[in-house]
């Protein structure tokens, strides 16, 4: 953990500003590269239990690339009207395809907690299940594991960036 500066604010207060902003944005933006050329998407994810859980096309390029390499990295951040504004996390990690079983189980219900809107796609009463997903909409359930996270804010101080544990 690198030395502490005269202003900067302990880790564990660190730890819940990331985890704050994890849990109120929606986006996480996707990052791996394949023959030197890098490739960057966006997806809706849930976080739970220090993982990324969301859904994408199979034959994607983000899904490909991450499982071809074993490595993936990510990001979010907020709207910031300037800089000081700008709070984010970076992060470095693989992708993992999940089958049914409980983890994808709880990972679908956070899912449909947070994206209310995805039930209007199913019919009344339909299981909302791994295979309810996979069949409606072409997709599979993934999880992104980070191995290193940084959480940066300007708030804080211009150039603020601290790893945290989550």
């Amino acid at each position: 953990m690198p030395e502490e500066k005269v202003g900067d604010p302990d880790p564990n207060k660190v730890r819940k500003l990331a985890e704050e902003l994890i849990n109120e944005q929606n986006t996480l933006t996707l990052a791996t590269c394949s023959e030197k050329k890098a490739w960057a998407a966006p997806v809706y994810y849930v976080f739970m239990k220090s993982a990324f859980y969301f859904f994408s096309d199979p034959a994607s390029r983000h899904i490909t690339e991450a499982l071809e390499s074993g490595q993936a990295s990510g990001a979010i951040h907020g709207y910031a009207a300037g800089w000081q504004e700008i709070r984010g996390i970076q992060m470095t990690g693989c992708i993992k395809t999940l089958s049914m079983g409980l983890e994808s189980g709880g990972a679908i219900r956070g899912y449909l907690r947070k994206f209310q809107f995805t039930k209007e796609f199913f019919s009344s009463g339909m299981a909302l299940n791994l295979d309810a997903f996979t069949s409606r909409f072409r997709v599979k359930l993934y999880k992104f594991e980070p191995t290193l996270i940084y959480y940066l804010d300007n708030s804080i101080r211009f150039g603020f960036k601290e790893q945290v544990a989550l």
